[in-house]
């Protein structure tokens, strides 16, 4: 399967590994896309495992909607059990980083039913996260989505002089250059920014549907050297999933999980997944 349909929009995924595999949805954040997952399929591959990484509502060319109202998050979930019914799948494991990551919990939380185990990569669980937002230094780290609220701005000053801010601010959390310019391009595509950018512009829409608990099998992966998420909302997550719950503190690592330490997420991801199946 390499599109799925929603309505009229369509999505690109990347579909992998063995057919008869134990299915992994991997749902990637700003500003990547699918690829991310590039270094960390192959050890999930070997595991025995199927991987459906899609480029999600906005990144997939053919699933750009204008406004921002069409990324609330529901619309996003929404976009993820459309690509489990196109597959063909009551359920699958789910990993998610960064704005993937809200997507998960958001999912789990909402349709326990369709996930088998949750693994969210740097992200913690948004009610832990507006916890941190008032008694932490996080609203300092998320100060930025402030500046993305802005219409237009962000993407005049981002994109200026060939995108060279936001190429300099990603090599900056250790992506190497290659990825770097992938992403960039990616984001230099027609309404390709903006429609990254309404994820956040659309987030006073969602103030009034909270998340609430999970209650699946619930990994929960940091890096400790993450400038954009700090330790006081990691810590806060294990207050509202109720059940199976791990946290593995990567003390070397940065935000960019999927990329930089895919070993590890490899190992741990694979282990959770066959936990849950034992």
């Amino acid at each position: 399967m390499d599109t799925f349909r929603r309505g009229s929009l369509v999505f690109d995924v990347h579909d992998s590994g063995p057919v008869d595999g134990e299915p992994v949805v991997l749902l990637h954040g700003f500003p990547q896309d699918a690829s991310s997952f590039d270094r960390l399929t192959p050890a999930l591959h070997s595991a025995g495992l199927r991987t459906l990484a899609p480029d999600q509502r906005g990144y997939s060319p053919g699933a750009r909607p204008t406004g921002r109202s069409a990324y609330r998050i529901r619309e996003v979930v929404d976009d993820v059990l459309a690509l489990l019914d196109a597959a063909g799948l009551e359920s699958a494991h789910v990993v998610g980083h960064d704005w993937g990551g809200l997507v998960a919990w958001a999912l789990a939380a909402w349709h326990p039913w369709r996930v088998r185990t949750l693994t969210v990569l740097s992200v913690p669980h948004p009610a832990a996260m507006t916890q941190a937002l008032v008694h932490s230094d996080q609203a300092l780290r998320s100060s930025y989505m402030a500046f993305f609220q802005v219409p237009a701005v962000p993407e005049a000053v981002l994109l200026a002089n060939g995108g060279a801010l936001l190429r300099r601010s990603l090599r900056q959390g250790g992506l190497p250059d290659d990825v770097v310019d992938r992403y960039v391009e990616r984001m230099r595509e027609p309404g390709a920014l903006t429609a990254a950018l309404n994820w956040y512009r659309a987030l006073p829409f969602g103030s009034g549907t909270p998340i609430g608990t999970v209650r699946v099998p619930t990994l929960h992966v940091w890096g400790a050297r993450d400038t954009f998420l700090g330790r006081a909302a990691i810590e806060a997550t294990r207050g509202h999933v109720e059940g199976a719950y791990a946290l593995e503190v990567l003390e070397d690592a940065d935000h960019w999980l999927p990329e930089l330490a895919a070993d590890r997420i490899g190992e741990l991801v694979t282990a959770h997944v066959r936990g849950s199946s034992a």
